[in-house]
């Protein structure tokens, strides 16, 4: 492997902004709806709150984030790493129930939430004793309240614990992905080789959630480590973002496939000046080989694409600014990163180029491992490999494709949706016999959840009732676009549901 000198490399993502508020003070460095905010008052409130949060016992422990894209997710998510916690970033857009396991698994010190979650939040945290709740947002705390003078808190150091990303699992179970310090600032200059970056020359737009360990890495630490300007949107509109890719002069623009689709069909798209433009990077989702080539057509601009997970820091592979895009791949490995083809039945044999089977990788970017799942951890991480669960394939010139998956999930919109969950939900309604849900292909989300359900004999339930049950119980992505009251689901002839035979008669029903 060859040797490479990485650029802006930091101890930790906290030495990141301190070097920024440093260097830069009166640069700004975030932006939503109409406010602003410098890096010297940026490293101010991360100071004030951090030490908020270490008075409240967060040291060595963690601390949960439930919040919408802000300016107050960003600030509560240094804060947390200067008060030497390990942050917990959560989906807002999850139901209680959804909450209550990630916060019980995670068992946090602090939980800071918006305003808006108050209703779901609160009875969670009134029966943990040992969980304080700070609300944020409209009617409760402010920047303000944050502001400091100095960062004299010890910053954390490469070993410390920084993430505990929350992923989906097979059994319908989120696992966290425990990352530390050093395996993200050490991921951001592998990338920063393959994507540079400009120093305070950079308008990162910022349309993907902040929770997402996509928008993290690409957008909120790339902003930092450049010390450009991270412009937050609340939420993705085609208008609005249009508006913002021009009014702002962003100049780096990281989206999922459903975003790159969205715009290129919104009428004012064509028309729009992004000679500002520089970058533009893909990931969360396989992006069509159709919409990298209009995207080019459209702007000027090559969409870069990616390949990475939450296990993996989160990424693995990229294709280069420098570099035609090659339809379908996602690029080579980083620096420092190896990646194999094995077979997937004992994942030991090295598969050669043109061969499809999963995907392994090693680096130093690479998880510590799962939060309280000593087995799971064993069987993604062995012999110091991380087998990913994707089936792909390299070419001889080492670019990697990304073929299916071998987990049973789907991706909807960018998020990783595990149908196994939907079919412990949908079981638990008193009218279930059977269920069982698969994604679908769908042109502007990438797939969509379908699910077939058998009920109990002599239990009446209507699709509008499971629809309203799923809703109740589920985020909104999650529910099934298509739910289905049959006699029967398709089974295998030892009896399992056959998931091949239902998608294609989804398939079939949904055209």
């Amino acid at each position: 492997m060859p040797e490479y000198d990485l650029p802006r490399l930091f101890d930790t993502v906290m030495h990141m902004l301190q070097d920024a508020g440093g260097k830069s003070p009166g640069h700004i460095a975030l932006k939503c709806e109409g406010r602003e905010m410098t890096y010297q008052s940026f490293v101010r409130c991360v100071a004030g709150f951090a030490r908020e949060l270490e008075g409240l016992g967060a040291r060595g422990g963690r601390v949960a984030l439930i919040c919408g894209n802000s300016i107050e997710i960003v600030v509560a998510s240094f804060s947390a790493y200067a008060a030497g916690a390990q942050l917990v970033p959560i989906n807002p857009l999850y139901t209680q129930r959804e909450l209550s396991f990630i916060l019980e698994d995670a068992d946090p010190v602090v939980t800071i939430y918006d305003t808006a979650k108050a209703g779901d939040v609160e009875p969670l945290i009134d029966t943990v004793e040992t969980m304080t709740g700070i609300a944020v947002g409209a009617d409760s705390r402010t920047l303000d309240d944050w502001l400091d003078q100095t960062l004299a808190l010890p910053l954390p150091t490469p070993e410390d614990f920084a993430v505990l990303q929350y992923t989906g699992g097979t059994t319908g179970r989120p696992k966290g992905v425990m990352i530390t310090h050093g395996q993200i600032a050490l991921n951001m200059c592998q990338r920063e080789v393959a994507v540079p970056t400009l120093t305070e020359d950079e308008r990162v737009l910022c349309v993907m959630p902040l929770f997402h360990v996509f928008a993290t890495s690409m957008c909120m630490h790339l902003a930092v480590q450049c010390r450009g300007t991270m412009v937050i949107m609340k939420r993705y509109h085609p208008e609005t973002t249009v508006q913002a890719l021009v009014r702002e002069k962003i100049t780096f623009f990281p989206a999922g496939p459903t975003v790159f689709n969205g715009l290129l069909a919104f009428d004012g798209f064509q028309k729009a000046d992004f000679s500002y433009l520089r970058c533009c990077v893909s990931g969360s989702a396989p992006l069509a080989e159709e919409t990298l080539k209009t995207w080019k057509k459209v702007t000027g601009i090559e969409i870069v694409e990616g390949f990475g997970q939450s296990e993996a820091g989160p990424v693995l592979t990229m294709t280069t600014v420098e570099d035609t895009p090659l339809p379908g791949s996602v690029g080579k490995p980083l620096p420092y990163t190896a990646m194999q083809i094995v077979d997937v039945e004992t994942g030991t044999m090295v598969l050669g180029p043109g061969e499809q089977g999963e995907i392994r990788a090693k680096g130093p970017q690479i998880m510590s491992g799962y939060r309280n799942r000593p087995d799971e951890t064993a069987q993604a991480l062995r012999d110091g490999w991380l087998y990913t669960g994707d089936i792909g394939e390299c070419d001889e010139d080492g670019n990697f494709f990304i073929r299916d998956r071998k987990k049973d999930m789907a991706i909807v919109g960018g998020y990783n949706v595990y149908p196994r969950e939907i079919d412990e939900v949908l079981y638990a309604h008193p009218a279930v016999l059977e269920a069982a849900a698969i994604g679908i292909k769908d042109d502007y989300l990438g797939e969509v959840i379908c699910a077939q359900v058998v009920l109990k004999k002599g239990v009446p339930a209507t699709v509008d009732e499971l629809d309203y049950y799923c809703r109740e119980n589920l985020a909104k992505y999650k529910v099934p676009r298509k739910l289905v009251i049959s006699h029967k689901i398709p089974k295998t002839t030892v009896g399992k549901i056959d998931k091949a035979a239902l998608r294609s008669q989804m398939k079939e029903t949904n055209t």
